[in-house]
C-alpha cells in the first residue's frame, strides 16, 4: 500500500483539522507545512514534529511531498493550486475553492493540463445521513419535491472579524461564502441546480465588516421546487444548522447530523431503524466557535480523494462540482446588490 506524503499550505485554524485527518489515515503521512508567508509554518511543524518549508513554492518542488492540501485564506487559493499543478502535485483544497468562478476555471484548467487531480473539501457530504437522504430522494420516496431550505443561524464575535474574515478580497463574502457554503453545497447536491433566485444581505450585526453577516435568498430549482437559504453569523449564541426537504409523499428535516423528521407515506422497517440510529442530535460544533468541529468527516473527504487518485477515476467533488456552490453564492450577492431577480436560464 502506497503511503501518500501530504503537505499542508496554510497555517490557520483549519490546518489543524487537516493535519489530524492526515494522521488518522493508514495510507497518509503528514509531510509538513508551508504558508503564503513563512512565520507560522515553523510553529505548526514543531507542534506536529514534521518539516516546514519557508515558501509554498519550495514545498511543491520537494520530492518529499506527493499531494498538498490548501488551507490558506479563500482568496489566496488560486496561486498555490496552479503552482501545484505545474509541479505535478495533486491538490485537495478547502472551501470555497476560490472566491471567483473565473479563478476556479484557471485552477481546473491548470490541473487538466498537468494531468493532476483537483478536489474540494465539503465534509458534510461524508455524513452517513447525507447518503441516506440522497438515496431516499433518488428513490422518489418524497414524491414530487415541493420545497427545500437550509438555515445556518450561527454566531461569530467581533474578534473573529479582526483579520481577513468578512473581507471581499480574501473571504470573498461573509456568512454565505465562509459558513453557510457547506449547507449550500449539500442543498444543491440533493436538489440539483437553481434556476431563479432573489436575495437580501446585510451586515447589521457586524457593521464594521465589508461583506454580509446575514443573508436570505428565495429560490426556484430546475425541478420547479421552491426553496430558501438563510445564513448568518449574527444569531447569538448560535443555533443548530438545519436542512428541510418536503414533498407530496414525504418530509426530511436534518438538524446538525440528525434526522429529526423522517416520514413517508409508505414507511418500512428500515425507516424505523434509521429513526432509532440517526434521530438523536449530534454535532453542534461551529455554531459559535469555529474550532469546535470534528475532523472525522474531513478524514473521510481526504480518504475518498486519495482513493480516486489511486483508482484513476473521477473524484465526486472535483473542481467543477466544487465551483457550483461558489457560483450560486455569487448569484445571491448579485441579486442583493442589484435588487433584482436572477434568472440563470437567461444568463
Amino acid at each position: 500500500m502506497k503511503t501518500w506524503n501530504i503537505g499542508i499550505i496554510g497555517t490557520g485554524m483549519i490546518a489543524d483539522f487537516h493535519a489530524k485527518s492526515i494522521q488518522s489515515l493508514p495510507n497518509a503521512r503528514l509531510a509538513g507545512f508551508s504558508n503564503i508567508r513563512s512565520g507560522k509554518a515553523k510553529k505548526m511543524a514543531e507542534k506536529y514534529s514534521v518539516k516546514y518549508w519557508d515558501t509554498y513554492q519550495s514545498m511543491l518542488k520537494s520530492d518529499e511531498v506527493d499531494m498538498v492540501m490548501i488551507a490558506t485564506p479563500s482568496g489566496a487559493h488560486m496561486e498555490p493550486v496552479i503552482e501545484a499543478a505545474k509541479c505535478g502535485k495533486h491538490v485537495l483544497c478547502e472551501k470555497p475553492l476560490e472566491i471567483e468562478t473565473a479563478r476556479i476555471d484557471r485552477m481546473i484548467e491548470a490541473h487538466q493540463k498537468a494531468g493532476t487531480r483537483l478536489g474540494g473539501i465539503f465534509n458534510l457530504r461524508y455524513n452517513e445521513t447525507t447518503r441516506i437522504m440522497k438515496k431516499a430522494i433518488d428513490d422518489k420516496r418524497l414524491g414530487t419535491i415541493t420545497y427545500a431550505a437550509v438555515h445556518v443561524p450561527w454566531w461569530r464575535n467581533n474578534a473573529y472579524y479582526e483579520g481577513w474574515h468578512g473581507t471581499w478580497s480574501l473571504d470573498g463574502g461573509g456568512a454565505l461564502m465562509n459558513q453557510a457554503i457547506h449547507m449550500i453545497d449539500l442543498l444543491q447536491y440533493l436538489m440539483g441546480p437553481v434556476s431563479k433566485l432573489g436575495a437580501f444581505t446585510s451586515n447589521i450585526g457586524h457593521p464594521q465588516i465589508e461583506a454580509e453577516d446575514t443573508a436570505v435568498s428565495v429560490l426556484q430549482f430546475e425541478n420547479k421546487a421552491l426553496g430558501v437559504i438563510y445564513g448568518t453569523t449574527a444569531s447569538y449564541p448560535g443555533q443548530f444548522r438545519r436542512l428541510e426537504i418536503t414533498g407530496t409523499k414525504g418530509s426530511i428535516v436534518l438538524v446538525e447530523n440528525s434526522l429529526q423528521v423522517w416520514q413517508f407515506a409508505e414507511m418500512t422497517e428500515d425507516d424505523e431503524k434509521i429513526i432509532q440510529q440517526y434521530g438523536k442530535i449530534e454535532g453542534g460544533g461551529g455554531v459559535a466557535d469555529p474550532a469546535a468541529i470534528s475532523f472525522e468527516n474531513h478524514a473521510k473527504n481526504l480518504a475518498a480523494f486519495i482513493q480516486s487518485v489511486e483508482e484513476n477515476r473521477p473524484f465526486e467533488i472535483d473542481g467543477e462540482e466544487a465551483k457550483k456552490s461558489v457560483a450560486l453564492i455569487l448569484d445571491i450577492y448579485k441579486s442583493a446588490q442589484t435588487n433584482s431577480m436572477i434568472n440563470k436560464n437567461q444568463a
